[in-house]
């Protein structure tokens, strides 16, 4: 019996935080350490072209990404790890699913919605990102897509174009691939309270110095409590992320 496809990808941009290592990289790990899936795991280096524009960066970037899923604990004797941008074909099947799609029906995208909503330009590599995304899915035949819970629409993209391709052509090429959140790791909160985001400046770096983890650890937002309080832990910023 053959095993389910297992694929997975992080954008590398900036360096990885907890939020990074419990949203995305330990489920990937422990998935494809467990040798119950064929999995591809992919440094989605197109992607982060929507927001880096140095070259020597994203490469600079690219690598340490790589570096800290090995770090981490990724067996590359269990795993195909790979750049996205090694794989030309998936910017082709993109332009293919381009024509299958609409514009109202990307509109809806929830990275679009909010930018638009913030009044913010949006340019064309973000307004298309869950078809390029579609296809980092589709091509390798996916089963199974660990996603955080933030994530789950872009599986539900690749759902979508999958069938609008197999039903435009007759044909069953694709198959219709399953997101796989992992609850209690699906969204970590940073030290503000927020879910923790590079973007909102309120994550810990998985390899940030130790004046910084202090500083950091520091700053988590709590209450006005004294330590000797009791304290509801589905409340307490501190806990949750301990």
């Amino acid at each position: 019996m053959s095993k389910q496809i297992l694929v997975s990808g992080i954008k590398p941009t900036g360096r990885l935080h907890f939020g990074n290592y419990f949203g995305a990289m330990k489920q990937n790990i422990d998935l494809s350490n467990s040798g119950g899936y064929e999995s591809y795991v992919f440094i989605a280096d197109y992607h982060a072209l929507t927001t880096v524009r140095n070259g020597d960066e994203l490469r600079q970037q690219t690598i340490e990404a790589v570096a800290s899923y090995i770090a981490c604990g990724l067996d590359v004797s269990k795993v195909i790890l790979f750049k996205q941008s090694s794989v030309p074909q998936v910017t082709e099947l993109t332009w293919i699913f381009n024509n299958l799609v609409t514009m109202p029906y990307m509109m809806r995208a929830h990275a679009f919605k909010d930018k638009e909503a913030k009044d913010q330009d949006v340019n064309v590599g973000l307004f298309d990102y869950p078809v390029l995304m579609a296809s980092d899915i589709l091509i390798y035949g996916a089963d199974i897509v660990p996603v955080g819970a933030d994530q789950k629409q872009h599986v539900e993209y690749a759902r979508d174009i999958a069938g609008f391709y197999n039903r435009a052509y007759g044909v069953e090429e694709f198959t219709l691939p399953k997101d796989l959140i992992i609850e209690s790791v699906a969204s970590l909160p940073g030290i503000d309270g927020q879910k923790m985001s590079k973007s909102y400046n309120n994550h810990i770096e998985l390899f940030c110095s130790d004046e910084d983890l202090k500083k950091r650890v520091m700053s988590i937002v709590t209450d006005s409590a004294s330590p000797e309080e009791k304290k509801n832990p589905d409340d307490n910023n501190i806990y949750r992320i301990h």
